[in-house]
Formats: structure tokens, C-alpha cells, sequence
């Protein structure tokens, strides 16, 4: 149910975009969202149908491209992807290091929209 507030804040800046550029109608809204995010892509697009009933974002299809997860090894700074979802552990492939800092897969960000 996390995916509501999301969605009422996504709406309400492509609402904030399109009054600014005299949009008539949102048509797609391009999102980019992290691997562990939690947010389930089925209830994104429900809850968007729900929260933009009756604006100009009305029937607005959500482009949602996942962000894979991303580490910065302690030990060397080489940066790599896992899938922490099927690895118990985290190693750095170059030299083995098992301390990694995430620097992605848990945003969501609006990369665009489609409008007329």
C-alpha cells in the first residue's frame, strides 16, 4: 500500500509540470525505479488510475524501467551490479571485498512524460 503516497506525489508534480508548460493531456509518465524499491508495478499503475481520476493525467499509462542494484567496494572503489535477491552475500568481483556501499536500486525518480 506504500505505492499510494507515491503515486499521489508523482501525480502531483506532472500536474505541477503540465500547468507550467499549457499541457492538455498526459498521455505516458516514464518512471525509473530501483530494483529494491518495493514497489510493485501492478499496484503503481492502479493507484495512479485511482489518484489522477478527473486531471489532465486521467488514463496516463506509467513506463516503468527498473534500476538494477548497484555497490562501491570498500576495499578498491570498483563499482559493480548484484542481485541481492539471489546472492546471501555481497562480494566485490575485483578483489573479493565483503563490505559494499549501495549507490543505487532503492530510488524511483520521473525521467519524463508524454504529453499534447
Amino acid at each position: 500500500m506504500h505505492e499510494l503516497p507515491v503515486m499521489e506525489s508523482v501525480l502531483k508534480i506532472v500536474l505541477g509540470h503540465a500547468e507550467r508548460n499549457r499541457v492538455r493531456k498526459i498521455v505516458a509518465i516514464h518512471l525509473k525505479v530501483g530494483e529494491l524499491s518495493d514497489l510493485i508495478e501492478d499496484w503503481m499503475q492502479r493507484y495512479f488510475d485511482y489518484v489522477s481520476k478527473g486531471t489532465l493525467a486521467e488514463g496516463a499509462v506509467l513506463k516503468i524501467q527498473k534500476i538494477p542494484v548497484r555497490f562501491r567496494c570498500s576495499g578498491c572503489s570498483s563499482e559493480f551490479t548484484a542481485d541481492v535477491r539471489k546472492e546471501a552475500e555481497i562480494r566485490c568481483p575485483e578483489c573479493g571485498a565483503d563490505r559494499p556501499t549501495l549507490i543505487s536500486g532503492r530510488e524511483y525518480f520521473i525521467e519524463n512524460m508524454e504529453v499534447i
